[in-house]
């Protein structure tokens, strides 16, 4: 599979701290990863810093290749041709991420004409209606014109979904996209995303702390603590196999159906030799930081 990103060596300090540590990752056409790790770990920062989204007083080391190009490597307009147009990006809170202002069809509107700035306004218009039915929002005519608050969590969810994707994008970034939301609505969400990548043939960064979530959509899986990277595989070398302490310690603080509820829940491996040893390659495809097992 070609790797439609790649990022290579990536550090990202402020004032000369790292947070996110020589990490390396790729994501194919057609793919989905699932970047997943506690709070604090570095996967949002990582998002940012492939849309160049980071403030100044970040600094950057690393490549982060799309297609080949090195984002990083390019002047404010050139990247303003991929963000938001051949790399879209799904954040983490729909409450706030739209206009309380401004009716969510001009602000699916806005992003189409940035973008592709010779439409018409009626072809414009056309756009936005196939974006909202794409993401089953009913009504679409109607409700184009109705304001972010006239919306459920889910729908404003939907939204977002749809101004990222209305420009055909060949990657999308999902940053903890179902956390705001309810079991059931987190489950209409993730079947969505998931029909609309494989449809679409979309490449998908998908970003979560939540292992049942990242294993109903990841085809791999890439573990961080503390801005390094731990663990990588497929979804079942990783959720079956696990390699590291912490996976492992992660999986077993997760509550089953077959989880004996006489016994504590794991706690989460110690910290300390996180980013201690190099990526060993345990079988085919399947990368763990050396590190002792519990």
């Amino acid at each position: 599979m070609a790797a439609l990103l790649e990022v290579d060596h990536l550090s990202i300090y402020f004032r000369d701290q790292a947070v996110v540590r020589d990490l390396s990752f790729s994501v194919g056409q057609g793919e989905v990863l699932g970047l997943v790790g506690e709070s604090g770990s570095g996967k949002s920062l990582t998002s940012l810093s492939i849309l160049r989204l980071l403030d100044a007083a970040a600094r950057v080391e690393g490549s982060i290749r799309f297609e080949g190009t090195d984002l990083l490597t390019l002047k404010p307009e050139q990247m303003r041709h991929y963000r938001g147009c051949k790399i879209a990006m799904i954040f983490q809170e729909p409450m706030t991420a739209l206009n309380p202002v401004m009716p969510v069809g001009r602000q699916i509107a806005e992003a189409i004409e940035t973008h592709q700035p010779k439409l018409g306004r009626k072809q414009v218009r056309e756009a936005v209606l196939e974006a909202m039915a794409a993401v089953a929002i009913a009504e679409p005519e109607q409700r184009s014109r109705d304001y972010p608050h006239q919306f459920s969590g889910g729908q404003r969810q939907r939204l977002l979904i749809a101004m990222a994707l209305v420009n055909r994008p060949l990657l999308l970034i999902a940053d903890e996209p179902t956390t705001a939301l309810d079991v059931t609505v987190q489950a209409q969400i993730l079947l969505l995303l998931k029909a609309l990548q494989q449809r679409n043939g979309l490449g998908m960064l998908f970003i979560s702390h939540d292992l049942a979530v990242v294993a109903q959509i990841a085809d791999r899986v890439a573990v961080m603590r503390q801005g390094v990277l731990l663990e990588t595989g497929t979804r079942d070398q990783v959720f079956l196999h696990p390699g590291h302490a912490y996976t492992k310690s992660l999986l077993g603080a997760v509550p089953t159906l077959s989880t004996n509820r006489e016994q504590p829940l794991a706690t989460l491996a110690a910290a300390a030799d996180g980013g201690a040893g190099s990526l060993v390659e345990q079988v085919p495809g399947h990368w763990v930081r050396c590190s002792p097992s519990v």
